[in-house]
């Protein structure tokens, strides 16, 4: 950051390579920081392709919605980076190895923020053609990514992978079963209780975690989660999901959002991948099909399905390599020239 009148925070990084994915030998790796327009001072990994020559393309990654960048957002940062960009696997404010207080908070306005702190870093990085910069936004934060390309101008292309919605999600429930004003009415009391005992205790409660042990009846969703979050295949100490989870009020803010009121008007070029098998497919396809509909940019859009792919196979590959990395990665080289 050049500019010295932004104060940082002082962040404790590991240094050592805690991810949940093996390192590899065709790729520089470092850690790396920048602050937001909130003054929050966010922790990164950049991945630089070994004897990379001149200014690269990059991509700034984050996500899933409560992960760490030393889970999927890292894997997926560390591939394309064997692909030829530069890349940036952030945490996002308040969570992971990032700055911001009170921990496990977040809004979308400031997870925006954050995908827009990433592009500002790389867009004056020495080694980075600042022309060609894209963002990758994985489950929630896919939404994100989206919503953020809604507003940034300097962003050439998108790709969301297994992407949420989390404000459909938090104003309707799941499969939009709680979309009505009555179950939205007793969300709110909910959360505002919660807000008064907060108050006074002092401490903010947590939701919790991917559910721990697993029940014998949990939805199919639960157990996909619980498989990555709560497994060797994906368990991290500082992933939320994997923990103590968000603050119980950290939903506010998306019960009274609604994200993509503006994605008819991205000019730039959006790649959204999903599994059919996926309990989340449907947030995909809906919001693809509301990008596209009467819009003048519908040319540079796409929707990509993966058969047999469920929602955290395209976290990790789920064994069985669903990550279409080499579409994604001429994806962005189609439109980052």
């Amino acid at each position: 950051m050049n500019n010295e009148s932004v104060k940082k925070e002082t962040l404790k990084l590991t240094e050592e390579w805690d991810k949940t994915f093996p390192r590899s030998k065709r790729v520089g790796h470092k850690k790396v920081t920048f602050v937001n327009h909130f003054g929050i001072t966010l922790a990164a990994d950049m991945y630089v392709p070994e004897n990379a020559e001149g200014r690269l393309p990059a991509i700034a990654v984050c996500g899933p919605f409560g992960a760490c960048k030393e889970q999927s957002s890292g894997l997926y940062a560390q591939t394309m980076a064997e692909q030829g960009f530069l890349t940036l696997a952030f945490d996002p404010s308040f969570t992971g190895e990032s700055g911001g207080f009170p921990r496990a908070m977040h809004s979308p306005d400031v997870d925006v923020e954050d995908f827009q702190a990433a592009v500002d870093f790389l867009s004056v990085n020495e080694l980075v053609d600042s022309g060609r910069i894209g963002i990758i936004g994985i489950c929630g934060w896919g939404g994100m990514a989206l919503q953020t390309a809604c507003i940034d101008t300097r962003i050439r292309a998108t790709v969301t992978s297994t992407m949420y919605d989390m404000s459909r999600i938090a104003g309707n429930g799941y499969f939009d079963e709680a979309d009505n004003e009555e179950a939205r009415h007793q969300a709110r009391v909910a959360v505002n209780v919660q807000r008064t005992k907060d108050y006074c205790s002092g401490e903010y409660a947590r939701q919790g975690g991917v559910v721990d042990p697993l029940p014998a009846d949990a939805p199919y969703y639960v157990k996909d989660y619980y498989d990555y979050y709560k497994t060797a295949r994906g368990y991290h100490p500082r992933s939320l999901n994997s923990n103590d989870g968000w603050t119980v009020n950290t939903m506010t803010s998306l019960m009274n959002t609604r994200l993509f009121t503006y994605a008819k008007e991205i000019r730039s070029a959006v790649l959204m991948i999903h599994g059919d098998r996926a309990h989340s497919c449907y947030m995909s396809r809906d919001a693809y099909a509301d990008m596209v509909k009467d819009s003048k940019y519908a040319g540079n859009k796409e929707l990509l399905i993966i058969p047999g792919a469920s929602h955290t196979d395209l976290y990790d590959g789920g064994g069985k390599n669903a990550i279409p990395f080499d579409r994604i990665a001429s994806f962005f080289a189609g439109h980052m020239k």
